[in-house]
């Protein structure tokens, strides 16, 4: 314990890989409050101005993904891998870590196989139920893999999956005890119901589309919505807003907009999913199509599968949206099954198991 641990962590890309991330430096950090840490992200993306917003210092690669069609990108891809994995070697001589961990993205790859081949133990945590493309490259040379759901065999070696779930924000604990300050805070009407809608940070168009065909449909029924549209569609939805109708380009206060509602409408992305299983509410999913390997559809269905919530593709909005709200808003039964099943899935302890893990791989006997 008196060790000064040094932990180099990398993910980045989406938030999907830089809030994990971060989730598991600060449980680190709190267990050892003199370790040193490195996040490394890859330059020109989101990592590199979050990560330091999160308190911790971070260095930047030279790296990117091949594009899925033929691109002048694609040519440099050879040139950038080799770069990254040059500074990957600078850097892990540099800081000398104990561990590494990567939560995907591209500069996870280079990164921890050069620690790995420095004899650094690696652990790797994948978010989503269809393994990516790093994680997947990396897999061998890892020597724990944290997985957020069943069937990971399929990707990853079986002796080395350890199922911990994702790590989520810990306001998320308890949102039942910040129901009243919820309603106060949205200014919500206690005796009506309230639907949450969610499309990420910059919006989903297709959501916003249904809500905005809705509006007539919530009215009649009488309920309360708190439309997060994102950024990208804030203009263009803002006159919506009525007695009923919140919109809104993103919420600050996740924790009492879960707490505010009764029903929840989502994306359904790795962190989502896992925030929504710990919030324990009826969901109604629609994954997006456009994301690699469909693995929002394939999030969704690991809790559909479980009746634990609804999915909805884009493509039957307009056939199904309206029957299926109708008839899990009128049941309290189909509700409280919802809520029940999807709670059961949720994994609260998640980033404490994963530090867990590390300390396992790197032989610290507490």
């Amino acid at each position: 314990m008196n060790k000064k641990y040094k932990f180099i962590i990398s993910g980045g890309g989406t938030g999907g890989h830089i809030y994990p991330a971060v989730a598991i430096a600060n449980e680190l950090k709190l267990q050892y409050p003199n370790a040193e840490f490195l996040f490394v992200g890859a330059k020109d993306r989101m990592e590199m101005e979050k990560v330091p917003q999160s308190g911790y210092k971070i260095e930047g690669l030279w790296i990117s993904g091949l594009q899925r069609s033929l691109s002048l990108k694609n040519l440099m891809f050879p040139f950038k891998l080799i770069s990254s994995l040059w500074a990957s070697k600078k850097i892990i001589k540099s800081f000398k870590p104990d561990a590494a961990i990567g939560t995907g993205g591209y500069a996870s790859a280079p990164l921890l196989r050069v620690a790995s081949n420095n004899g650094i133990p690696c652990l790797i945590q994948e978010q989503n139920s269809h393994a990516g493309i790093t994680n997947k490259w990396l897999s061998n040379k890892a020597k724990s893999i944290c997985v957020a759901y069943d069937g990971m065999e399929q990707f990853f070696p079986s002796v080395k999956i350890k199922l911990t779930g994702n790590p989520v924000r810990q306001d998320l604990l308890d949102i039942s005890e910040k129901r009243k300050e919820a309603l106060q805070f949205f200014k919500l009407n206690s005796n009506k119901k309230t639907v949450l809608i969610l499309g990420g940070s910059l919006g989903a168009r297709r959501i916003n589309e249904l809500i905005d065909s809705s509006i007539d449909f919530f009215s009649e029924l009488e309920v309360q919505v708190i439309w997060q549209c994102g950024k990208y569609y804030f203009e263009m939805y803002k006159e919506k807003e009525n007695n009923t109708m919140q919109v809104h380009a993103f919420l600050n206060r996740m924790d009492l907009a879960y707490a505010a509602s009764d029903f929840i409408i989502s994306r359904a992305g790795a962190l989502s999913v896992s925030e929504l299983c710990l919030v324990g509410k009826p969901v109604i999913f629609i994954p997006s199509p456009n994301v690699a390997e469909d693995h929002q559809t394939k999030n969704a269905l690991a809790i559909a599968n479980k009746n634990a919530a609804l999915l909805i593709k884009e493509n039957e909005l307009e056939a199904k949206f309206k029957t299926e709200f109708l008839d899990l808003f009128s049941s309290e039964e189909k509700q409280q099954e919802f809520s029940k099943n999807i709670k059961e899935l949720s994994k609260p302890n998640a980033a404490k198991e994963i530090v867990a893990e590390i300390e396992r791989i790197m032989n610290i006997n507490k």
